[in-house]
């Protein structure tokens, strides 16, 4: 078995914001959507079936965490959540918090308009997520 790698799509896309105990979560790189990616480190996977039993556990218990933590820091109107996988078929899960009347609602965020990288913003929000999801 190989040793998990990012897929290189994901990995320029995102910041890295902080390893739990199987996923490392990344800040998707686009400020108008508060965004994260949770990529299960183990090599090879696609599908959520292809997690062991205790590992789709794990996952399922990361996911509400970054759920919980994002919308207690955005205030969001929604939680969407999701592991579609059509442009990169590395299993990741998206957790996006949106809000009535941003760029994209309530449509999907995906191709509305052209990413707006965050600027020094996201350093600290990169730090807080990180001290939230620590606790």
């Amino acid at each position: 078995m190989s040793a998990f790698e990012i897929d290189p799509r994901l990995a320029a896309d995102s910041l890295p914001v902080i390893e739990l105990d199987l996923c490392e979560v990344r800040l998707i790189n686009d400020a108008r959507y508060p965004w994260l990616i949770l990529v299960p480190r183990r090599a090879g996977l696609v599908e959520l079936i292809d997690l062991s039993a205790d590992d789709r556990a794990r996952l399922a218990e990361e996911v509400d965490r970054c759920a919980r933590v994002l919308k207690s820091r955005t205030g969001a109107d929604k939680m969407n959540v999701a592991a579609l996988g059509n442009q990169v078929p590395m299993l990741h899960v998206h957790v996006i918090a949106r809000f009535r009347g941003d760029d994209a609602w309530p449509g999907p965020v995906w191709g509305v308009l052209p990413a707006s990288p965050y600027s020094d913003r996201a350093r600290t929000l990169r730090a807080e997520l990180a001290e939230a999801l620590r606790t």
